[in-house]
């Protein structure tokens, strides 16, 4: 496979034997081999698995299960979508292309236009512009279509101030692509390569947080058709589609069903349906300070939070952090127990049991060992207080003994004196 792998192109999915996201992939991997063959595509699809060639998927850059690459000439491609048959095949697709796709006439781009939601386009002929475009799509190609047309391929309600120029054609009109107001074009490209109102999950939010955009989010029940979960959907619809002009650069828009993965974001139990406002850079999120009756009190709200006065809360401080560790321990016991409350027993209560007796063990142990080391201590200073007196009466003894000698002496001296005398 290394050896031949540069003559054709291929869409990998490197995956270990025991996960079990990949053993949940198999079914819709063979799907997508089976169609793409079916329709046939010039990419081959294959699998590999990472723990048995553990040195190939480290060339590759594989750092977890399953990671899908498509590999074309010496680039290799991520794949960072939904894992469904249709996303990936239409990762492969566009991948695989052509890099800048044409658009020769308007009834082309009008096809191009209906099948994509979002396209861009650089109008224009070859500059330091078109240099960079080509760049940016290199990178970007795994997300969005590129293309280029001329200027009268463009529909007739398009109007540019100069050429060349690279646009966005979404929601129903269009961007230009300003380098003093929109900065690096690699940047804008990545901001604007969502529509402006989403349907937004867990992954869609993950997306989002590379966009830099605080993101306006309607949280409710899509099951809920009660008037208050309607109203709040339809607010953000409005103010996404008639203040795209004033808001698109800065915001994303959209409503998540349910509030399970809003809680587990923002340490908090929503009550929805609710707004919320997200920043998905730095963690922090903004709740209204009071209810949002109407579009003027979203723009309102919106306004609050562009210009400071709004109050920001959350965010990923030291403390913050802590918080994020307890909530999510929290979270993961209450739901073991939830789900199986025998399981959740056995999996925290012998654990606690074991460290239980440790603790115990380890503080019996330390008061025996003080109780002997007392008793010894004890019975040294006794034997000392023994040995000291038996070291008195023998020096008592030595000292009469020698004051016997010095007498003798003394007597046996005076005798020879005397002697000596006579």
């Amino acid at each position: 496979f290394k050896e031949n792998r540069k003559d054709d192109i291929w869409l990998v999915d490197f995956y270990a034997p025991w996960c079990g996201h990949c053993k949940k992939l198999e079914p819709v991997w063979n799907e997508v081999g089976i169609e793409m063959r079916n329709m046939g595509s010039p990419v081959k699809v294959g699998k590999m698995d990472a723990t048995s060639f553990s040195s190939t998927a480290s060339e590759f850059g594989v750092r977890g299960y399953p990671t899908i690459k498509l590999l074309k000439g010496d680039l290799a491609y991520n794949y960072r979508g939904p894992r469904t048959k249709d996303d990936i095949i239409e990762f492969a697709n566009r991948v695989a292309g052509p890099l800048i796709r044409p658009l020769p006439s308007q009834q082309m781009f009008e096809h191009v236009q209906k099948r994509h939601r979002v396209l861009f386009v650089y109008v224009g002929g070859e500059s330091p512009l078109k240099e960079k475009y080509i760049e940016v799509a290199s990178e970007l190609i795994v997300y969005t279509y590129f293309f280029s047309a001329s200027e009268d391929v463009l529909p007739e309600y398009v109007t540019l101030p100069e050429l060349p120029a690279v646009m966005v054609f979404k929601d129903g009109t269009y961007f230009v692509y300003d380098e003093y107001e929109d900065g690096d074009l690699s940047s804008w490209i990545n901001r604007e390569r969502f529509q402006g109102y989403l349907h937004v999950d867990g992954f869609t939010l993950y997306e989002l947080g590379d966009t830099g955009k605080l993101v306006a989010i309607a949280v409710i029940d899509d099951k809920n058709s009660s008037v208050e979960h309607t109203r709040l959907k339809s607010i953000i619809q409005e103010v996404a589609r008639d203040y795209r002009d004033h808001f698109h650069r800065d915001f994303q828009f959209g409503h998540m069903d349910g509030n399970d993965y809003i809680n587990s974001l923002l340490m908090d139990d929503l009550t929805i349906p609710t707004i919320v406002v997200l920043n998905t850079s730095n963690q922090q999120y903004f709740l209204p300070d009071r209810h949002i009756e109407s579009t003027e009190d979203m723009v309102q709200f919106i306004n609050n939070i562009l210009d400071g006065t709004a109050e920001a809360q959350g965010g990923d401080g030291l403390l913050q952090r802590i918080k994020r560790i307890i909530y999510d321990a929290k979270s993961t016991i209450v739901s073991v127990f939830k789900s199986s409350p025998l399981l959740g027993c056995f999996l925290f209560g012998l654990p606690l049991g074991v460290i239980s007796i440790m603790c115990y063990g380890i503080c019996t142990a330390d008061t025996e060992g003080e109780v002997f080391e007392h008793e010894g201590a004890k019975k040294e200073s006794d034997d000392r207080e023994l040995t000291d007196e038996g070291s008195e009466e023998e020096q008592e003894e030595e000292k009469n003994g020698k004051y016997t000698e010095l007498s003798d002496g003394e007597l046996k001296q005076k005798d020879i004196m005397e002697k000596k005398k006579d």
